[in-house]
């Protein structure tokens, strides 16, 4: 029989339970607490499709991504539904918390039932060479920080009782034909690309979510539900018991399994404990040449600004050099501040690219807050290019492919960093580009959990800045990529491509200035490249960094002929405005011709 091979499972009244081992760390804590039950039996069939499984996993991964339930009933009209229910079950509870924390919910949990859903079809297909080889129906519910996240196909259910009220969260992919006769019409495993419900509601203290097989909800009424989920005693293992029992007497015929999770406490929004967590490690004082702080000997300040220090320390351990660096005590009562320091680091240790600055594990024990990363021993982008004004075109292609090879890996994992800039960059002795900056990175995952302060981004830096943050809007991939076209222009340039700076006021009155006027040495299609790249309008922009890498490199038809296109195309204000003069013109012709 196919399987796959997942970890750190029992088996419990006849449903999958999961254990699982404690996570890394993360910045805070999210006190999201929760007790669950559930059971699965057969009932009067021989074998007991269903499956099902809870996942309440450590304090820091629960802050991450949350607790998770997954309820599965495979088809009986498939040849493998136990299977197919049971690897699902097992794959969505251990694929998605093996999912990177920086990944919003939505983002890891299609992209697992994706998975699952291809490898079902392909078993079918491959093994039982039939379309119903494995199929199944799946509810998942993730409960993260303050909200809950529902991923849905067939017709299993999930319901929520708040405030003496019950609803029904999903609804059901079935086609009733007649009262006797009715089919699924979604279900996972029956194609190889299958639309997938999802939705996602707020949740508080005291909601109590419901995951149920159609062996329990079409033989039981809603109150019963109802009057079960509102005992006082929330004996909710009881409560599973009952359910099953109920709608066994109600003529159930078909396996049943049903679900509990019990919210009995959602995220605390007091500030005070947050900033208590915020301020475990105290601010470091300014550290002068030769002072030893955990192991680390501090040679020279190589940056100080408003908000940070940066200086270079010598491990005593390795005799290593590297780079500290430590909040500003301007900013030691702030707690927006000191999150989004925190951040810096949690997102930097996730990031592994030759190609953006390594964080390092700091010595055991900190006695004050700070990050520790590698030294790079080189110079700045922007000093590179005050070194070297007219670069050679191959120059400036490696530059940007390597500066693209690190964007790559922050959006790969959800990552935005929202202020690429030629001082945010460094080249190496080596010639190695790093991104060395993470103080304005918008981190997906990191923007689900809730916090009683205000998390503003800091939204890059003037001249590099992308459009829409200066309208208030959220920024996407294409932000990223609006500042990559600004540097390769100024590489090729010496200048930035619009007349004049952008604001809010002026975006659409600035004009694109031609990088072939300003460089002879810049071929036209390489400069409608650079123009796409750093277009006002995000959706006139490339969608992916690598199509713009290519077409620095390989000649676009479309730009080497947008000088033989229609004026219309090329300058539609133009255009009409020369089409108008053309008509008021000739009016004037005829009134003249009229009048004699």
């Amino acid at each position: 029989m196919p399987d796959r091979h997942f970890p750190g499972f029992i088996r419990a009244n006849e449903g999958i339970l999961t254990t699982f081992q404690p996570r890394s760390e993360i910045c805070l804590i999210q006190l999201l607490k929760v007790t669950t039950a559930q059971h699965s039996v057969a009932g009067i069939k021989p074998v007991n499709q269903d499956a099902c499984g809870i996942q309440v996993p450590d304090d820091t991964a629960r802050t991450a991504k949350g607790i998770a339930a997954v309820i599965a009933d495979g088809m009986s009209g498939s040849d493998a539904g136990k299977e197919a229910s049971e690897a699902c079950v097992k794959g969505f509870l251990h694929d998605y918390f093996s999912t990177p924390d920086s990944w919003s919910v939505e983002t890891s949990g299609a992209k697992v039932l994706s998975a699952l859903n291809r490898w079902l079809y392909a078993q079918s297909h491959q093994i039982y060479e039939s379309p119903q080889g494995m199929v199944t129906t799946l509810s998942a519910l993730v409960i993260k920080s303050s909200t809950a996240y529902i991923f849905h196909v067939g017709d299993t259910r999930i319901y929520r009782l708040r405030d003496g009220k019950i609803e029904q969260l999903t609804r059901d992919h079935r086609v009733y034909v007649s009262e006797e006769k009715n089919f699924l019409s979604r279900a996972l495993g029956i194609e190889l690309h299958m639309e997938i419900d999802y939705r996602v509601v707020p949740v508080q203290t005291g909601d109590v979510f419901l995951l149920t097989t159609d062996g329990i909800h079409d033989f039981i009424e809603t109150s019963y539900l109802l009057s079960q989920l509102s005992a006082v005693s929330n004996d909710w293992e009881a409560v599973c018991h009952n359910l099953v029992q109920h709608a066994l007497k109600g003529g159930s015929n078909d396996n049943l399994s049903c679900q509990v999770i019990h919210l009995t406490q959602v995220a605390s929004d007091d500030e005070r404990d947050f900033y208590r967590q915020l301020t475990e490690l105290p601010f470091p004082p300014y550290l002068d040449a030769g002072l030893v702080l955990d192991g680390y000997r501090i040679l020279r300040e190589i940056h100080a600004s408003k908000r940070t220090q940066v200086y270079l320390a010598a491990d005593e351990s390795t005799n290593e050099k590297v780079i500290l660096k430590t909040p500003s005590l301007n900013y030691e009562d702030d707690p927006e501040y000191i999150d989004a320091f925190l951040h810096e680091e949690w997102a930097g240790r996730r990031v592994n690219s030759p190609h953006v600055l390594k964080l390092k594990e700091p010595h055991p024990h900190r006695q004050c807050l700070y990050y520790v990363c590698e030294y790079v021993e080189g110079q700045t982008l922007r000093q590179w290019m005050h070194d070297n004004p007219l670069p050679a075109l191959m120059d400036v292609r490696n530059i940007v492919e390597q500066i693209a090879a690190g964007l790559r890996v922050f959006h790969r994992l959800e990552m935005i960093h929202q202020d690429l800039k030629p001082e945010n960059i460094m080249i190496d002795s080596d010639g190695t580009v790093k991104i060395i900056d993470y103080g304005s990175i918008k981190i997906a995952g990191i923007e689900e959990i809730s916090v009683p302060v205000k998390r503003d981004n800091l939204l890059g830096t003037r001249n590099y800045t992308a459009p829409e943050y200066l309208k208030g809007l959220a920024g996407t991939n294409r932000s990223d990529l609006f500042s990559l076209g600004i540097i390769a222009y100024e590489l090729l340039t010496g200048k930035l491509p619009y007349n004049r700076e952008l604001t809010t006021r002026n975006l659409n009155r600035v004009r694109y200035q031609s990088a072939s006027a300003i460089n002879p040495d810049v071929p036209v299609w390489l400069d409608g490249a650079l123009e796409k790249a750093c277009a006002i309008n995000p959706q006139r922009r490339y969608g992916l960094l690598s199509e713009f890498l290519y077409d620095l490199s390989h000649p676009n038809p479309v730009f080497t002929n947008k000088d033989l296109s229609p004026l219309i195309e090329r300058n539609p204000v133009g255009f009409w405005r020369g089409l108008a003069l053309s008509l008021f013109l000739i009016n004037l012709l005829l009134l003249f011709y009229l009048m004699q």
